[in-house]
């Protein structure tokens, strides 16, 4: 199973938490989100599925991709990486599965499934973390397939 972790692209900056989920990328994140949909749009394989927080800022960076998403309400700010990888059935699902989302638990949910000494580190706005699951002689593993940032693009 491929697990594609997608960082909502910059937002504007808001100091309500009630309104947090109102928040819209700025042009910049906009930029951001379109040049890496272009990016997903050539690697994804068309059978992929694709989540999103119901926050504003996601449901706008994933829109850029062009393809069908579903919002899901266990992926809004503040769920933990149990929520995230039941929502992505990690690492049982037969396809791949996009979810874009938010820090700290993006950073969290890549430093488990690495097995790193810190609990979680920044994920930058705008990238994704490809991560492969598979079975090497009875064991499962978890590889890093590609990181990128729209920045690189």
């Amino acid at each position: 199973m491929d697990l594609i972790l997608w960082r909502h692209a910059e937002a504007e900056e808001g100091d309500d938490p009630l309104a947090d989920l109102d928040r819209s990328l700025t042009p910049r994140g906009t930029k951001q989100a379109q040049r890496m949909a272009q990016w997903l749009d050539r690697h994804l394989p068309d059978s992929t599925r694709v989540l999103a927080s119901p926050a504003r800022r996601t449901e706008q960076t994933v829109q850029a991709l062009g393809r069908k998403f579903k919002l899901r309400s266990e992926l809004a700010p503040g769920c933990t990486p149990a929520q995230l990888l039941a929502a992505a059935q990690w690492p049982e699902s037969k396809v791949h599965v996009l979810l874009v989302g938010h820090q700290p638990v993006l950073g969290e949910t890549i430093a488990q499934l690495l097995g790193m000494a810190e609990p979680e580190f920044s994920v930058r706005k705008g990238a994704v973390w490809w991560l492969r699951h598979r079975e090497r002689d009875g064991v499962g593993q978890t590889v890093l397939v590609s990181v990128q940032a729209p920045e690189m693009l």
